[in-house]
C-alpha cells in the first residue's frame, strides 16, 4: 500500500498509467475511490494520481487541522515525492476549491486545472445548510451515517457503493469536521482574476443551485472553458463518467500541447 510520510503523517496515494500527470482531489468523507472511473479509463492515456486527504480513508489522522493550504502543501509534497514538476490538478465539489487554491499558490507546479461541480465560495443558504449538516454529523462522530448517505448518492452500482462506503467509514470524525468547516468559510473569489492558467469548469445541467458558482467562475477566471453535462446533477465523476472523461482528455491534450509550444518556442 503506497504511503507518503509528510511531517509524520502517513498519506495514502495511488498512481496508475504513464504520461501527462493529473492529480484528483476528493470532497469531505469520500476518498480516492470516488475517482474509480477516471483511474480506470484516463490511466490508459495519462498518469492518474489520487490520494486520501488526511483523516480520510486510508490516510492517517492529522493533529494539524485540515485546511485548504495544508492540503495544497500535501499535494506539493506528493508531486515532489513522485518527481513530477508540473501536473493538471482536478477536484470534485470542495475539491474544486482546492484546485483554485493550488493554482493560486503554486502556478509554477501547475499545467492547468479541472473544477468539477466546484465553487470559489459558499454563498447560497441551501449549500451552507448542507455543509453545516455534514459538520454537525461529523462533530457528533456519525461518520458511518455520513459515509452511507454520501456513498449512496455518489455510486451508480452496488459494487461501487460497497467499496465507497467501506473506505469512507474509515475517516476520522475530527478531520472530516475540519474539512467541512474550512469549506463553509472559504472564499477565493477575489483571487480568481490572478489565476491565468487554463481551467476546465464542468457542471451538471440538473445541478441548478450550482449555476451561480459556474457563472461566477466563468466570469472571473481569465482563461477557462465552461461545460455542462446533460441529465446529471452534482455527482459527475461517477454518474457522467463517459462525458467527463472525454472532456478531461480533450482539455489535457490541447493545453499540454500549448504548454509544450510555449516552453520550446523561440523568441
Amino acid at each position: 500500500m503506497p504511503m507518503l510520510d509528510v511531517d509524520g503523517i502517513s498519506l495514502y496515494y495511488t498512481v496508475k498509467g504513464k504520461g501527462i500527470p493529473i492529480v484528483f482531489i476528493h470532497p469531505p468523507v469520500l476518498t480516492h475511490v470516488n475517482f474509480k472511473y477516471q483511474i480506470e479509463e484516463l490511466s490508459q492515456k495519462f498518469k492518474v494520481i489520487t490520494f486520501d486527504i488526511r483523516g480520510h480513508g486510508r490516510s492517517q489522522y492529522s493533529r494539524q487541522p485540515i485546511t485548504y493550504p495544508l492540503i495544497v502543501e500535501d499535494i506539493r509534497h506528493l508531486l515532489d515525492h513522485l518527481e513530477i514538476n508540473k501536473a493538471f490538478i482536478c477536484g470534485y465539489s470542495t475539491g474544486g476549491s482546492i484546485v483554485l487554491e493550488f493554482l493560486a499558490t503554486y502556478a509554477d507546479r501547475s499545467l492547468g486545472g479541472i473544477v468539477i461541480s466546484g465553487m470559489s465560495e459558499v454563498k447560497d443558504r441551501r449549500l451552507k445548510n448542507k455543509i453545516s449538516l455534514g459538520m454537525a454529523l461529523a462533530k457528533a462522530g456519525a461518520v458511518s451515517v455520513l459515509a452511507l448517505s454520501i456513498s449512496r448518492s455518489n455510486s451508480n452500482t452496488l459494487e461501487l457503493f460497497i467499496k465507497m462506503f467501506k473506505e469512507a467509514r474509515k475517516g476520522d470524525a475530527r478531520n472530516i469536521e475540519q474539512y467541512y468547516r474550512y469549506s463553509l468559510h472559504y472564499n477565493c473569489t477575489s483571487q480568481l482574476e490572478n489565476i491565468d492558467l487554463p481551467i476546465l469548469l464542468v457542471y451538471g445541467k440538473e445541478d441548478q443551485i450550482f449555476y451561480h458558482y459556474a457563472k461566477l467562475l466563468h466570469e472571473k477566471l481569465p482563461c477557462n472553458e465552461l461545460k455542462f453535462i446533460d441529465n446529471v446533477k452534482h455527482q459527475i465523476p461517477t454518474k457522467a463518467k463517459i462525458d467527463l472523461n472525454e472532456m478531461i482528455k480533450q482539455f489535457v491534450y490541447i493545453h499540454n500541447e500549448m504548454n509544450r509550444e510555449e516552453t520550446f518556442s523561440l523568441p
